[in-house]
C-alpha cells in the first residue's frame, strides 16, 4: 500500500451534506455525478487539491449507531494549524464543537464536532 486513496460516506440529505462539506468545511468539488439506476449522487471532494472523500446518497438509508461506541469506523480527523480559529469558523456556521482537549500521548489540541448525519469529525492542532 502507499497512502489512503479516498473515505467513502453515506449521507441521509445530499444537498446539506454537500452544502456543509464545501462551503462549512471547504473541501473542492472534483465532480459530481447522479447514478440514475441507483437513484444517487456520487460526490468527489478534495482538500487542498488532494481527493479525499466521496460523499454518496442512497434513498433511505439506515442511521449510524454512534453512541455507544460502535464497532467500525470511529471518527475522521482533520488536521489545522490553530484550533481556536479553526472553532470559530465553524461556530460561525452554526457547528457544535466539544470542548478543546490535549491527547496526554502528543500533547496536541484537538477538539470533535458532527457532520448533518452526526458522523464525529474530529480538529487535529499539530
Amino acid at each position: 500500500m502507499e497512502s489512503v486513496h479516498h473515505i467513502a460516506l453515506i449521507c441521509s440529505n445530499y444537498e446539506l451534506s454537500k452544502k456543509f462539506y464545501t462551503e462549512i468545511l471547504g473541501l473542492s468539488v472534483i465532480q459530481e455525478t447522479f447514478r440514475v439506476e441507483r437513484n444517487s449522487y456520487k460526490l468527489d471532494l478534495a482538500l487542498n487539491g488532494n481527493y479525499i472523500i466521496e460523499l454518496f446518497s442512497f434513498p433511505n438509508p439506515p442511521s449510524r449507531p454512534s453512541g455507544p461506541e460502535a464497532c467500525g469506523l470511529r471518527h475522521l480527523a482533520f488536521s489545522v494549524t490553530n484550533i481556536e480559529a479553526s472553532i470559530k469558523a465553524l461556530t460561525s456556521h452554526g457547528v457544535v464543537c466539544e470542548p478543546i482537549r490535549v491527547d496526554t500521548i502528543s500533547n496536541k489540541k484537538f477538539t470533535f464536532f458532527a457532520d448533518p448525519d452526526g458522523l464525529p469529525l474530529e480538529l487535529y492542532e499539530g
